[in-house]
């Protein structure tokens, strides 16, 4: 029963973010907004991380599975996709280039930041 509690809280707040996604005219998924509720209701302590860890980690779980379609979909594009797939190769080896560096410049900012607070204090 507990499970089932946890799981009726993660599609709630999916639901809500389906809600605002409609209301909100931004070019922001709704997932993004159900995950901003869940991120400020976990932050506000309003939900604790118990109430939503194992269904949540179950989740975390089978992510590989739950990309299965979107992979299928792919392979039913094949022939639109192959015309363009040097370009698209390109730009994803070129924004993941991008997003590590990005990530370790703004890790060590904040490292960085962390050690010279702790000098000073």
């Amino acid at each position: 029963m507990k499970e089932f509690k946890q799981f009726t809280i993660i599609i709630f707040l999916s639901f809500l973010g389906e809600v605002l996604h409609a209301l909100i005219p931004f070019p922001i998924p709704a997932s993004i907004y159900g995950i901003i509720l869940l991120f400020l209701l976990l932050e506000r302590k309003v939900l604790a991380l118990e109430d939503i860890s194992e269904v949540s980690s179950f989740l975390l779980f089978i992510m590989p599975v739950l990309f299965v379609p979107a992979a299928v979909g792919l392979i039913e594009a094949w022939d639109e996709l192959r015309a363009s797939l040097t370009a698209y190769v390109t730009i994803i080896i070129a924004v993941t280039f991008i997003v590590m560096v990005s990530t370790g410049h703004i890790t060590q900012f904040f490292l960085n930041r962390t050690k010279a607070k702790d000098k000073n204090s």
